[in-house]
């Protein structure tokens, strides 16, 4: 099976910011925009800030291996070379992780290297990497 892009749509407080910190931060070359919203090419997956001055981010939280993991968030499994150099990336831009990067699950099926970090718009943010991505699912 080929593996298609998704879409996510989402709210962000202030475009300027979304634009600086999907671009510049996180890497994403920029599509399609209008004074209401911007396209960003998300690791192949195409992701749209939408201009909603009124959003609140959502606080909800869930125990997962000892942390508490933000619900809702997003992100993509990267390879494990990907995962590390965002992670390096994100700490030279100073942005504050919500979870720092380690390894979820140490031992067990289903290990992976995660963080967490939020957006400007406080939209929560996940990135994981398996060593071997076979265990995406691995129950």
């Amino acid at each position: 099976m080929h593996l298609r892009p998704f879409h996510l749509a989402f709210p962000v407080h202030d475009l300027a910011e979304a634009r600086h910190f999907y671009g510049a931060v996180m890497g994403c070359a920029e599509g399609r925009s209008s004074d209401q919203w911007i396209d960003f090419n998300f690791f192949g997956h195409q992701l749209v800030a939408h201009l909603d001055p009124s959003a609140r981010s959502v606080s909800t939280h869930n125990p997962v291996d000892g942390h508490d993991v933000p619900v809702p968030h997003f992100g993509v499994v990267l390879d494990m070379d990907q995962w590390e150099a965002l992670a390096e990336r994100v700490k030279a831009a100073g942005i504050r992780f919500g979870i720092e990067p380690h390894i979820r699950f140490k031992g067990q099926v289903g290990e992976q290297a995660t963080m967490f970090f939020y957006d400007p718009s406080g939209n929560a943010l996940e990135f994981k990497a398996f060593a071997d991505d076979a265990n995406l699912f691995a129950r």
